[in-house]
């Protein structure tokens, strides 16, 4: 399981690379939607990103639709890690994702140790990941 969770650092971390020193990070703490995943997820259905997704057997789960996607249908076009305020193990992750065939909601995850390998190991075959990192006014 660790070894799925270091692929897909990897793949965050060489996405950050790829950021030109004119692009930065957005300051989680300064934007209003990023003090709580709560409020990050309501920014995103506002967003239009409506969906939820949950991992199966068979592949990535639209709870709205019931439609499987396989990695190859799926566009993660960005991602937020969200730390516990009590307990610095309580980590999350929030994809929000774009099918082929437009759909567009998010999926929670636990990050670390708890995360549920079965995503990992589907995470690990999408191919498009993104991440914003353009400063944009609110």
């Amino acid at each position: 399981m660790w070894q799925e969770i270091f692929i897909i650092l990897n793949k965050f971390m060489a996405m950050e690379e790829q950021t030109s020193s004119t692009e930065f990070m957005e300051n989680n703490d300064q934007i209003p939607h990023m003090k709580s995943l709560s409020l990050c997820l309501n920014k995103m259905v506002l967003d239009g990103y409506e969906d939820d997704f949950k991992i199966s057997d068979n592949g990535l789960r639209s709870l709205k639709t019931e439609k499987v996607y396989n990695p190859e249908d799926i566009n993660v076009v960005n991602f937020f890690r969200f730390e516990g305020l009590s307990d610095p193990d309580d980590n999350t992750i929030m994809y929000v994702i774009e099918t082929n065939d437009g759909l567009k909601g998010t999926l929670v995850d636990a990050y670390g140790p708890y995360a549920d390998r079965k995503l990992s190991e589907f995470m690990q075959q999408v191919e498009s990941f993104q991440k914003k990192t353009k400063k944009r006014e609110y």
